[in-house]
């Protein structure tokens, strides 16, 4: 992203400011997380794990973030919806943004969840083209239950 001042220079300034918004740090690991599984990005998920740990996620909650849900209802529509996001490529329902409000979520946190998806999944892409070595601690792969074709590995 060096190579590029704009880009970098513009990545900063979103990130930065995606960070003073109403999401809290926890709630912005937590859709890091589920975008970069979705999106299989090692690099994120590596980095996303340690901070999540730093913004004080447990790794049950790292674990459920990564598989698209949480225990808690709130968290749980949350991760949903920003991986209904990622799967429907931004064409959501408007059940699905009613079921985030019905959270206590409002206009502004749908604003952020789609901001923090879309520069996640810039991040995603950038280290996927980039071929980003992981200098992070890898993540657990996850143990996928039951079998699908897209979770064979």
């Amino acid at each position: 992203m060096g190579n590029s001042p704009a880009a970098l220079e513009r990545y900063l300034q979103f990130s930065g400011s995606l960070s003073g918004g109403v999401l809290t740090a926890k709630e912005r690991e937590l859709i890091a997380l589920a975008v970069a599984e979705a999106n299989s990005c090692d690099d994120c998920l590596a980095a996303h794990t340690a901070l999540g740990k730093m913004a004080g996620l447990s790794v049950d909650q790292i674990r459920d973030a990564r598989g698209g849900s949480a225990v808690d209802s709130k968290t749980d529509a949350l991760v949903r919806f920003a991986r209904t996001l990622v799967s429907e490529r931004g064409h959501v329902r408007d059940a699905d943004i009613s079921e985030l409000k019905d959270h206590g979520y409002t206009d502004g946190h749908v604003a952020e969840v789609v901001a923090n998806v879309a520069i996640n999944i810039f991040t995603n892409y950038f280290n996927h083209v980039a071929e980003t070595e992981v200098d992070f601690p890898a993540a657990e792969k996850l143990q996928h239950v039951g079998a699908c074709e897209s979770c064979a590995e």
